[in-house]
């Protein structure tokens, strides 16, 4: 019995390492910064404008919004048809700015079905 208690025990402790020594998602700014202002078509007057505008997708995100609502959004924002170039912000919103949240993202977005093109 006694074994088997130091067994469990050791098991807990390994446990609780592993989970202590998970690397957990950092917004990437600057890696952000480097996606969306060498990509044509977003066209922000700097990099602060660019940053506001990927948080502002997290918030959506963190919100609720939907990904066909994402899409909706980017795409009158930026007065585009083109499906990729909304996707690819919201992609790169999520990933660099808002890691947390691409789980909430992917959820929402599961069969969805972009415009005929």
């Amino acid at each position: 019995m006694r074994q088997l208690l130091s067994l469990i025990g050791i098991h807990a402790l390994l446990a609780a390492a592993v989970m202590v020594s998970m690397p957990v998602a950092h917004a990437d700014n600057l890696g952000y910064l480097v996606n969306v202002t060498v990509r044509p078509g977003y066209n922000f007057a700097n990099a602060d404008q660019a940053l506001a505008y990927g948080y502002g997708v997290c918030d959506k995100i963190a919100g609720g919004r939907t990904y066909a609502q994402l899409v909706g959004d980017i795409k009158s924002d930026f007065s585009t048809s083109d499906e990729f170039q909304a996707s690819y912000l919201i992609s790169q919103s999520a990933q660099e700015l808002c890691p947390a949240q691409i789980w909430q993202l992917r959820n929402s977005a599961a069969g969805y079905v972009g415009a005929p093109g």
